[in-house]
């Protein structure tokens, strides 16, 4: 399928070494279908999504809400030890000569619209709620140690559920 490689992953014992064939996307096609969702969830909610013009802005839409606009950047999250995490920062490490490694969105959005292929679930959370600078988390199962001080349930920000997982074969239908 275009935009997809098989890649050959090996173990690191004795028992996993004939390997595992993965099948991993570009990058910049993992990002557009998490746009995507969080776009398709906003909509379901009933607002108008708009699209800035480029690809130079800190944000990847506008949620219009008939009365004020609000900037969201897009992140796919990672189920990750009962949390669905993503990185709350951008990384310029690629650049020749970065003059930050690293630069957060605090002032720059007001929401993170996230989306876990793992779960299929939409989130979206107010800045304000994640004041972090490297990686944002939502709590999908309880915590193995009780805690209930600081934790951010996911349900709380959950927007929609999508199933983007099917894919069609050529001259088919997707799920059949």
């Amino acid at each position: 399928m275009v935009g997809e490689e098989d890649v050959v992953r090996f173990g690191h014992g004795p028992a996993d070494g004939l390997g595992i064939v993965l099948t991993m996307q570009h990058p910049k096609d993992v990002g557009d279908t998490t746009t995507l969702a969080v776009m398709l969830a906003v909509r379901e909610m009933g607002f108008a999504v708009l699209v800035p013009f480029g690809e130079n802005t800190r944000y990847d839409l506008v949620i219009d809400d008939g009365s004020r606009l609000a900037r969201v950047q897009c992140k796919t999250g990672r189920l990750r030890n009962g949390a669905v995490r993503w990185p709350a920062c951008s990384s310029y490490a690629h650049h020749s000569n970065p003059r930050l490694a690293q630069r957060d969105y605090l002032g720059d959005v007001d929401y993170f619209g996230v989306h876990c292929p793992e779960t299929g679930r939409v989130y979206l959370v107010p800045i304000e709620d994640v004041q972090v600078r490297r990686q944002g988390a939502l709590r999908v199962d309880p915590p193995r140690n009780g805690q209930q001080k600081f934790i951010r349930e996911a349900k709380k920000y959950e927007i929609g559920q999508l199933g983007l997982g099917a894919k069609a074969e050529p001259g088919g239908t997707a799920g059949a």
